[in-house]
C-alpha cells in the first residue's frame, strides 16, 4: 500500500478481470497479407466458442474466440435475455422443472428460449454457424425445482435441443475421437493424438463416483472460467484455488493441488442472488414475482450508496439479514440445501465436504428479507438498501469461507476467485478483498466465469493446451502434458 493510500485509508484495489471485446472479423484480418508482398510474422488461429447458459435471473449466449498461440481469449458477443420472459409451457406439454423464482420450464419452452437467443447472439457477432463457430457448450444455474441430480440431464438435453433448433451441427456440441475428426486448420493444435479427454478440466477431476450435487458442472465451469479470465490479469490463478460464483444460486469448488490433476475436496451451494433480489423486491420498485436486484441498479445511486452514512447503517442492517441465513457445512441425512439437490452420502464417500447457504429451510424464509428490505427503503430509501446487498453478500462469503478453513479444506497458497453479479458488483469486491487478502496469496474477480469456463470446456475435450501458457497444473509450475501422458500410459 503506497504512503498517500495509508494517509487516506485506502486499502489495496481489487483485481477484477474484464472481459475484452473484439470483433471476429478484425482478430481474422490480423492474418492477412498487411500490403504488397507483406504477412505477418506468424499465423494466428482462433477456436470460437459459444457458451449456451439459462440460469434463475438470465439466459445467455456468450461467443468467445480463443487465440490457441498465446491461450489470448476474447468476448466477440454476449447475448443477455431474462429468463423470467420464457414463454409457458403449453397444455400439452410437461413441465420438468422451475427456476428458484417459480417460473415452470417444459423442454420445448426452454429450447424455444434457447433458440432465439442463440440466433441473436450469432447474428449481432456477425458469426456464420457453419464456417466461423467451432463448438457450442451447454450449462444451466437452475438447479433449485428439480426433484433429483440426475433431472438436471434434462435441462441439458432442452438447452441442446435448442442449439440444434438453431441450425447448429450436433457434431459441433460433442468431442472429438481423434485429431483426424477436428477441421484441417484446427488439427495441428490438438493433443488427442497423445492425451485424451478423460474428465478432467483444467486439471481438476469431478467428485469421484456419481453426481453428489446438482450444481457440479456450474462449480467445475466457473472454476475453469476464473482460471482463463486471470490470464488477463497478472493473477496465477492455478491450483490450489477456491472458486466461488454468485449468481442466483451459489456455486464453486474448493480445489487441492494433486499431480496431475487436482481433487475437488469440497462444493459449494444454495443460495446467493436470490438473498439480494429478495431484499430488492421489499422496495416495491421491482416486479414482485420476477423482479431482481439488477433491475434496481443505478449508477447515481450506487454512487451515493458508496457513502458513510448509507455504509454504516447497511452494515447494522446487513447483521439483522444475516440472522436468517443459515451458513453450514451440509449436514448428513438431507437430499437438498438451499433449494439445491444433493447426494449428501455421495459426497462424503468422495471425500468432498458439501458447503452450503440457505434462508430458512429450502429458501422458505425468504420473506423475511423481503420484509427487511421494505423497513430499509421505508427508513432510509435505495443508497442505504444497494449498499446493504453488498454487505450481505461479502458476509455470505465471509461465513462459506470461514466453514472451509474450520474443516481444514483450504491449503495454504491458495488463491481465491469470484465471479457472478452477486458477487463482483458495487462494492462487493472491496468488501470480500478486506476479509480475504490475509487468507490467501491472491483473490481475483473474474467477468462472465460461467463462460469463460465453456470456453475452456471446449477446449479440454478436444484437447487444445496451450503448453507456453498453461491454464492447469499448478501455481508457477510447467505444463502437465507429459504428467497426463505417463498417467494415461502412453509414455514411461
Amino acid at each position: 500500500m503506497s504512503f498517500l493510500d495509508k494517509i487516506f485509508n485506502k486499502g489495496p484495489k481489487p483485481i477484477i478481470a474484464e472481459s475484452q471485446s473484439r470483433d471476429l472479423s478484425i482478430l481474422k484480418a490480423g492474418n492477412r497479407p498487411q500490403g504488397p508482398g507483406v504477412m505477418v510474422a506468424q499465423q494466428d488461429e482462433y477456436y470460437v466458442t459459444a457458451s449456451v447458459e439459462l440460469g434463475n435471473t438470465t439466459t445467455k449466449c456468450v461467443i468467445m474466440a480463443t487465440n490457441l498461440n498465446n491461450s489470448q481469449s476474447y468476448l466477440i458477443n454476449k447475448t443477455v435475455n431474462m429468463t423470467r420472459d420464457v414463454r409457458a409451457p403449453k397444455p400439452d406439454e410437461e413441465v420438468f422443472g422451475k427456476t428458484v423464482w417459480g417460473i415452470e420450464l417444459s423442454k420445448e419452452s426452454v429450447a424455444d428460449m434457447i433458440k432465439d437467443t442463440v440466433l441473436e447472439s450469432l447474428k449481432k457477432a456477425h458469426v456464420d454457424m457453419d464456417e466461423d463457430l467451432d463448438f457450442v457448450v451447454r450449462s444451466t444455474g437452475v438447479t433449485a425445482g428439480f426433484a433429483t441430480t440426475q433431472e438436471v440431464g434434462q435441462m441439458v438435453k432442452a438447452l441442446a435441443d435448442g442449439c440444434l433448433d438453431a441450425g447448429i451441427s450436433h457434431t459441433k456440441m460433442a468431442p472429438a475421437m481423434s485429431s483426424a475428426h477436428l477441421p484441417k486448420r484446427l488439427q495441428k493444435y490438438t493433443l488427442l493424438d497423445n492425451v485424451m479427454f478423460d474428465g478432467a478440466v483444467v486439471s481438476v477431476v469431478p467428485p469421484k463416483g456419481k453426481e453428489v450435487v446438482a450444481n457440479e458442472m456450474e462449480g467445475e465451469l466457473v472454476t475453469a472460467g476464473i482460471k482463463l479470465g486471470a490470464k488477463w490479469t497478472e493473477v496465477d490463478y492455478r491450483n490450489p484455488c477456491v472458486s466461488l460464483d454468485f449468481g442466483s444460486t451459489l456455486a464453486g469448488r474448493i480445489v487441492n493441488k494433486d499431480e496431475p490433476y487436482a481433487s475437488t475436496v469440497g462444493n459449494f451451494l444454495g443460495l446467493a442472488g436470490v438473498i439480494s433480489d429478495s431484499l430488492a423486491k421489499g422496495s416495491k420498485q421491482i416486479d414482485q414475482k420476477n423482479g431482481a436486484a439488477l433491475d434496481l441498479f443505478d449508477p447515481k445511486l450506487l454512487k451515493k450508496a458508496d457513502g458513510k452514512k448509507h455504509q454504516e447503517k447497511a452494515k447494522q442492517y446487513a447483521k439483522e439479514a444475516h440472522e436468517l441465513i443459515n451458513i453450514c457445512k451440509v449436514p448428513e441425512g438431507i437430499d437438498r440445501f438451499g433449494t439445491v439437490p444433493l447426494d449428501a452420502a455421495g459426497a462424503k464417500a468422495a471425500g468432498t465436504c458439501l458447503i452450503g447457504c440457505d434462508v430458512g429451510t429450502n429458501a422458505d424464509g425468504l420473506d423475511g428479507l423481503v420484509e427487511i428490505g421494505a423497513k430499509i427503503y421505508e427508513d432510509e430509501g435505495i443508497p442505504t438498501l444497494l449498499a446493504t446487498m453488498d454487505h450481505v453478500s461479502a458476509n455470505i462469503v465471509y461465513r462459506v469461507l470461514d466453514v472451509a478453513f474450520e474443516e481444514n479444506l483450504i491449503l495454504d497458497g491458495s488463491i481465491l476467485g469470484v465471479t457472478g453479479r452477486a458477487g463482483i458488483t458495487g462494492k462487493k469486491p472491496e468488501l470480500i478483498l478486506e476479509y480475504a487478502q490475509d487468507k490467501f496469496k491472491d483473490v481475483v474477480f473474474v467477468e462472465d466465469g460461467l463462460a469463460l469456463g465453456s470456453a475452456i470446456m471446449a477446449r479440454c475435450m478436444n484437447s487444445m493446451g496451450t503448453q507456453k501458457n498453461p491454464l492447469g497444473g499448478n501455481q508457477g509450475e510447467r505444463c502437465i502434458l507429459k504428467k497426463r501422458m505417463q498417467a494415461q500410459g502412453t509414455i514411461e
